[in-house]
């Protein structure tokens, strides 16, 4: 649960469900009773001292109506089949996941050259290799994931690795019927090893919190 500044001031946390309950009565002991608003993709605790918590709900829309509580910590640890899709230039992994228990996985790689300094006919030839060597490696990322996640009927896609690489994954049609299930957050991860894949629920899961402190 390590904090992180937040754009605008307070800071951002990630609690995992199954420490939402304690986090939550922390607050409190920290802060004071709060009174808790919110919607179907966030609750909102203000305390009496003037801090805020808002929890942003993972795979929204959560059922509406109070108490929002008890309607997040409920939410938050429901089962859920989840794909996982990482791609970076030249490695990509695709994963699926029954609460935090890989079920079915595969990860790869192709060749994909550094840029050069290079000048005049031959930069041009690198770099018409270099695209086709890309794109390649985007068409081997989707075919991937078209064999590992299409199998199971899964409640959520999660994308992560580099954003510029997914985008060009999002131009194949073929994964146009995943892609619809596609929710936050964005995994930002390293090169997409088997090792990186399955660290990928402690992300995808959590509540994120923004904390907002009293003046």
């Amino acid at each position: 649960m390590n904090a992180r500044p937040a754009k605008g001031g307070g800071r951002w946390v990630s609690v995992p469900p199954e420490r939402l309950n304690p986090w939550i009565d922390g607050f409190a002991a920290r802060h004071g009773p709060f009174e808790a608003a919110g919607d179907d993709r966030l609750v909102r605790l203000t305390a009496r001292d003037g801090a805020v918590a808002e929890l942003h709900v993972p795979f929204p829309p959560m059922r509406p109506g109070p108490p929002h509580v008890t309607r997040l910590v409920e939410h938050s640890r429901a089962a859920r089949r989840v794909g996982v899709v990482l791609v970076r230039l030249g490695g990509y992994a695709a994963g699926v996941f029954d609460g935090t228990a890989l079920v079915a996985s595969k990860v790869g790689s192709r060749l994909v050259q550094g840029r050069t300094a290079a000048g005049g006919w031959s930069q041009q030839r690198f770099a018409r290799r270099r695209s086709n060597q890309a794109g390649k490696a985007f068409e081997a990322a989707a075919e991937t994931a078209l064999r590992v996640l299409t199998p199971h009927e899964l409640d959520a896609v999660v994308l992560g690795g580099d954003r510029r690489a997914v985008d060009a994954l999002r131009a194949d049609p073929r994964l146009a019927p995943l892609l619809a299930l596609e929710t936050e957050p964005f995994l930002t991860v390293p090169d997409p090893k088997l090792a990186v894949l399955k660290e990928t629920p402690a992300q995808f899961r959590a509540v994120r919190v923004r904390v907002t402190d009293p003046v």
